[in-house]
């Protein structure tokens, strides 16, 4: 908000291309150029430009607590993970994994401000659309308002949940018109479910850039806006509808891909699963449009045998590790049981790398080790996770390493860059929804709905391909790395309660690590127990990094507006969040 009042919206472009509509990500490849005025920017070219720029905010442009990976607003507050690496190393963070929030805190404003740069963007976009020259048909204006308006809402929807409700601005509102003076008493899901809705309703099936939102992405955000409202019953029948007929932006029909580990592989990206995701190439020129997101969240030291080389940050949690324990039968255990003694997994916790340590051999849920990373089980292509070797502060962070979003040894140089200070950017794309989080909000709706027959059918889905043995992470002699046991749910579901838990735990398992955890715990109201229980638990094994951290009820959910943002508009504009 800062930036749009002392600039003006039209300060925010300056990046224009030519669109390679023929390569899947070359759209985002975005030079530097210098700022251009309205005229330049009217033609066809032009808008086409700008509507990249709005693309490219996604990845917050080298602000990482900007973008919509969530790694530290939904994971780290949500419990898949803490902080890690060294105490005093990126620090503003340890106030936010501890819910100790101030008001000036410098990641807390990166994030305000990144998500307005893109909505300011997009607003640009929308104006441009208004004064746009004749080389700019109807149709065209129809898909670009459709693209800048979903790209729109899903700032504000970051904003929305990140901040409660924030000024609301649009296209017809600028610098010296009254921009600086639109207060956040307005509630913002009615915004955002109108430019989302516009999107679903006027953009195309598919696409000449794999990149670009279509219809079904759409589709399936509005849905999401719909769950966040509990429009359940809207919710579930547009889920319906994007589940049977539902298609990515390249054709394909949405599905899960058939190994769990393939929807976050590079050499994969833009599957059947992926419904929206913040694209990614290497080797462009600016590792900017590498996958930026998680270039600090790499094994520690691992040197020319594992990927990244560093920081050590955004540790799984002993609490998430846990949670993958499965009974005999290979279900979860979903009364919480799994962080007992005798049930919690077993770690390396304290030892060294050089000093004897035997595996956990109790059954684990296979996606265990496609999420974390822990010692002896193979890190891809890499070699044996070492252990304590691998972590760069084992008292502070606990001894996982992040796995999900990492590169293979094979993708070296390819797939990776080299480019910059660390070799840990990618051209992994990173999801904002997949077809997993599709099928498992759309069982919640069913739940809700009553209809928990359609909900376990759908649950079922999503475990029974967590559940392919093909998939399963396996040693140089083709055996099974740990105890893998897992099976579908095959008693009917005929208690609400019990039907909301499994749909619930499941997200759990199947989206960590993804920034999608603090969000639902907030959104199903529950975010006071779940994640004091998480800082109870957690504080017994770091001590010095969480103990005596706790949650906040009716504060912690939302952040608190910037108090720059409040002293730049005035307090009679911005109202400060409850409790700051």
């Amino acid at each position: 908000m800062e930036k749009i009042k002392s600039k003006g919206l039209f300060a925010f472009i300056f990046v224009l291309m030519l669109i390679g509509y023929s390569c899947k990500e070359s759209f985002l490849e975005i030079p530097a150029t210098g700022q251009l005025d309205e005229d330049q920017l009217s033609n066809k070219k032009g808008i086409e430009g700008v509507l990249v720029s709005v693309y490219g905010q996604l990845n917050g442009r080298a602000n990482r607590m900007a973008s919509a990976s969530n790694w530290v607003w939904g994971s780290i507050r949500g419990g898949d993970a803490n902080k890690g690496t060294d105490p005093g190393d990126f620090s503003d963070i340890n106030p936010i994994q501890r819910f100790e929030y101030i008001t000036t805190q410098g990641v807390t404003k990166d994030k305000w401000e990144g998500l307005y740069e893109g909505v300011a963007r997009a607003n640009l976009v929308m104006k441009l659309i208004g004064v746009a020259k004749a080389d700019v048909t109807d149709a065209d204006k129809k898909r670009i308002s459709g693209e800048a308006r979903f790209l729109r809402g899903h700032y504000y929807f970051e904003l929305k949940r990140g901040f409660n409700n924030t000024p609301y601005v649009d296209e017809s509102v600028d610098y010296g018109t009254g921009i600086e003076k639109v207060p956040n008493n307005a509630d913002l899901w009615p915004k955002i479910e109108a430019d989302i809705k516009f999107a679903y309703d006027n953009l195309p099936e598919t696409q000449d850039a794999a990149g670009r939102v279509n219809k079904w992405a759409a589709g399936a955000y509005l849905a999401k806006v719909y769950m966040y409202e509990k429009k359940f019953a809207e919710a579930k029948a547009l889920y319906d509808v994007i589940i049977k007929s539902g298609k990515t932006t390249n054709g394909k029909q949405y599905a899960l891909v058939p190994k769990f580990q393939d929807a976050f592989k590079a050499a994969n990206d833009n599957n059947s699963e992926s419904v929206f995701a913040i694209q990614a190439a290497a080797n462009t020129g600016s590792v900017n449009n590498a996958n930026p997101d998680f270039d600090l969240n790499w094994p520690y030291n691992t040197g020319p045998n594992g990927p990244g080389n560093c920081c050590g940050f955004f540790a799984p949690s002993f609490e998430l590790g846990n949670s993958f324990r499965v009974d005999a039968t290979g279900l979860p255990l979903l009364d919480g049981s799994y962080n007992t003694a005798g049930k919690e997994l077993k770690t390396d916790m304290g030892l060294k790398s050089s000093d004897a340590f035997t595996p956990d051999a109790g059954p684990v849920d296979p996606r265990l080790d496609h999420s974390i990373g822990r010692r002896g089980i193979p890190y891809l292509d890499w070699i044996d996770h070492p252990g304590n070797d691998w972590i760069r502060n084992q008292s502070n962070a606990g001894p996982y390493s992040s796995k999900k979003y990492a590169y293979y040894r094979t993708d070296v140089g390819s797939l990776q860059d080299n480019s910059s200070w660390t070799p840990g950017y990618t051209a992994i794309n990173v999801n904002i929804i997949r077809f997993a989080d599709v099928l498992l909000m759309a069982a919640e709706a069913e739940v809700e709905v009553g209809s928990l027959e359609k909900a376990r059918e759908y649950v079922n889905l999503v475990r029974s391909r967590a559940a392919n043995p093909a998939s399963f992470v396996k040693r140089a002699s083709g055996e099974n790395a740990a105890n893998y046991v897992i099976d579908i749910y095959k008693t009917a579901w005929t208690s609400k309660e019990t039907a909301r838990t499994a749909v619930r735990f499941e997200r759990k398992l199947e989206l960590s690590g993804e920034g999608h955890r603090f969000f639902d715990l907030v959104r199903w109201g529950t975010a006071g127990a779940d994640v004091n229980a998480y800082l109870t638990y957690e504080s017994k094994k770091l001590s010095g990094a969480l103990g005596g951290a706790k949650f906040t009820p009716n504060k912690n959910e939302y952040l608190p507006i910037p108090q720059g943002q409040i002293d730049l508009l005035g307090k009679d504009v911005l109202t400060q969040n409850p409790g700051y």
